[in-house]
């Protein structure tokens, strides 16, 4: 078996493209993405062979870049109230559906629960996740264990090699999901460096080519090293649900996080727009230079900048919303990405 199980060789790019688009600050990547356009529209102001205050006196710049600043301010807080209603309609419902909600997510409970030996499972995401991590790991350590007597050695080798890629797995993200805190994406980050998609298909095709029915005692496994293989197939199959349940939670609460942002910047930004509006609209109201620019033109391109801040924050959250979407896409062994796995044919 060849998978490589780490987050950065499943996100197309390198380290820097990895923190932008995902590990980053969403203020710092906001800062990062108003100071690339407040340097571009410096050059170009800079480059520009007609100055701002001949601008100005021919025609009404300042007054147009604003006046459509205003207007896309208030689309913007527009959106995020219809984000808001998207996020919530989730969350509304007569009593019938919730009921039905809360039944499915005490029923998959439960189910886990019984996996891993447990009268309850454990409510924090966090503790949840890594109960079913460790369970994953001690039935794969069985397996390992088990399927040692195997007199076959490529079916030995096989079990054995599946059983220490899970362990390996379990071991690289335990630390960063008990580190964890639910409403930060260290949780969803840290689950989503688990594969196992890729080890539902390694385990699956071990037990149709040498689980119960295969063809000869030295290619089967032994009862104990088949009921650990389904054992831990089972618990990663779980697993998938999991996830994606605390990926859906931790999506809502970003598009939370992003509303209550988009709306605390446009108050600043309309105070911006307008004052822009009311009082830069004449050639000469700010005199001198600097660096060879008008001051002028230096206080409207800042005041552009701050105006664009609502735009920016909502660059940076649904940079990492759609990533991470992207990369989790399929749930179940769908493996949407190259990658390198065992050959041969399930007959």
């Amino acid at each position: 078996m060849s998978t490589d199980d780490s987050l950065s060789s499943r996100v197309p790019g390198n380290d820097v493209k990895l923190w932008l688009l995902m590990e980053a600050n969403r203020w710092a990547v906001t800062a990062i993405v108003l100071s690339g356009m407040f340097c571009l529209l410096a050059v170009l102001v800079a480059i520009d062979p007609v100055p701002l205050g001949v601008a100005l006196a021919n025609a009404d710049p300042v007054h147009t870049l604003f006046q459509a600043m205003i207007t896309s301010i208030v689309t913007g807080v527009t959106l995020v109230v219809t984000i808001n209603q998207v996020v919530l309609s989730q969350e509304l419902g007569p009593a019938g559906d919730q009921r039905e909600r809360m039944e499915g997510a005490l029923s998959f409970r439960d189910d886990v629960a019984a996996e891993l030996d447990e009268p309850v499972a454990p409510p924090e995401p966090a503790a949840f996740l890594l109960a079913m991590l460790d369970a994953t790991a001690d039935r794969a350590n069985e397996l390992r264990d088990a399927a040692s007597d195997c007199p076959d050695s490529a079916v030995r080798d096989a079990a054995t090699s599946f059983a220490e890629d899970v362990v390996e797995n379990v071991e690289a993200v335990r630390g960063p999901i008990d580190d964890a805190q639910f409403g930060t994406f260290d949780l969803l980050q840290a689950a989503l460096g688990f594969n196992y998609s890729m080890k539902i298909y390694e385990g699956k095709r071990i037990q149709a080519l040498h689980g119960e029915g295969a063809e000869g005692d030295d290619v089967a496994l032994d009862e104990a090293a088949r009921d650990a293989l389904a054992s831990t197939v089972t618990l990663l199959e779980q697993f998938g649900p999991a996830r994606e349940h605390i990926k859906t939670l931790y999506f809502q609460w970003e598009l939370v996080n992003l509303s209550r942002a988009m709306l605390y910047a446009a108050v600043p930004a309309l105070v911006v727009s307008i004052g822009a509006l009311l009082t830069l609209g004449n050639a000469g109201s700010i005199g001198g230079t600097t660096l060879g620019v008008a001051n002028q033109a230096w206080v409207v391109l800042l005041g552009a900048t701050i105006s664009l801040t609502p735009f920016a924050l909502l660059i940076s959250y649904v940079l990492r919303i759609a990533t991470v979407a992207k990369r989790t896409l399929a749930i179940g062994p769908f493996v949407l990405r190259d990658t390198s796995r065992s050959g041969g044919e399930v007959d």
